[in-house]
């Protein structure tokens, strides 16, 4: 890191940059999607790319980046906690397939809400849930002027989900603005602390996939509430729970009506025994209903 306000966290060497870029363009054409204005936002995994980088693809590979000039990520806090929604301090995000600006004119006008927190930058540095859109919107926004308003979700209560969504819809209404929300989905196994299984689904990878698309439905619905209580009900392990929570209240207060549409499901295993462990992740396209 060249100042205590560029994010580098990814290496810079050549041939890795290059093979980063591949593999992305790769994917993206794997999906066979086709770019559409209408897609204003996208629900996307965060892990490691071997395991979720080709998901993500059927999230990315909706955006066509021709109007965009703004991208609001919205991402969980895995190490650090804040019972609030935190911003960047930093004015330029590195990767090796391009650097992302940060849009300090909008940082500003949070800041100047009071409903926000600053993030130290080693909290930014530590945290890989945006971290992980980064190189896919670098490389979808390549050739284009586009800033970012990276936004670090904490573990926020329902009535601040409410009031963040609330707050931040306004954002939506404007074509220019694009929302790139973080979240894996079920967590399962010893090492995560959660083992649901309904045998009535078969296999437990099966009563995961379950589980996951009964919240999947849920969200497609647009209804907060209704995925809180899924979520209560369930517990299932959604690290992304929160900034869905924020988006989904963010849907349901801005003018324009938009459609969340999930486009693809894995699983980084195939769970069959309790010794097993797996997470799931799951990409959706947020598309203006007409």
């Amino acid at each position: 890191m060249q100042q205590r306000n560029v994010l580098d966290v990814w290496p810079r060497i050549p041939v890795y940059a290059k093979k980063l870029s591949e593999e992305i363009e790769g994917w993206l054409r794997a999906s066979g999607l086709n770019k559409s204005p209408d897609v204003r936002g996208v629900i996307a995994p965060h892990a490691g790319y071997s395991y979720s980088g080709r998901a993500a693809a059927y999230a990315f590979g909706n955006i066509d980046p021709t109007n965009i000039k703004r991208v609001f990520l919205l991402g969980p806090s895995h190490h650090h906690y804040t019972p609030k929604c935190a911003l960047s301090t930093a004015t330029v995000y590195k990767t090796p397939i391009g650097d992302l600006p940060i849009d300090l004119e909008v940082i500003e006008e949070l800041k100047a809400s009071g409903k926000f927190e600053l993030m130290d930058i080693r909290v930014d540095e530590a945290e890989h849930s945006m971290e992980m859109h980064l190189p896919y919107l670098a490389k979808v926004f390549e050739g284009h002027q586009v800033k970012v308003v990276p936004i670090l979700v904490g573990a926020l209560k329902a009535e601040s989900e409410a009031m963040y969504g609330q707050f931040l819809a306004k954002y939506v209404d404007d074509p220019q603005n694009f929302f790139s929300v973080s979240s894996d989905f079920c967590h399962w196994g010893s090492r995560f602390n959660y083992m649901h299984y309904d045998k009535k689904h078969g296999a437990i990878h099966k009563s995961i996939e379950a589980l996951d698309r009964m919240g999947m439905e849920i969200i497609e619905t647009g209804n907060p509430d209704a995925f809180k209580q899924y979520l209560l009900e369930f517990d299932n392990t959604i690290c992304g729970r929160h900034p869905i929570s924020v988006f989904l209240h963010m849907l349901r207060n801005c003018s324009t009506k938009i459609k969340i549409n999930f486009l693809r499901y894995e699983q980084s295993s195939q769970c069959k025994t309790t010794r097993d462990s797996s997470v799931s992740y799951a990409s959706a396209a947020a598309k203006v209903d007409a």
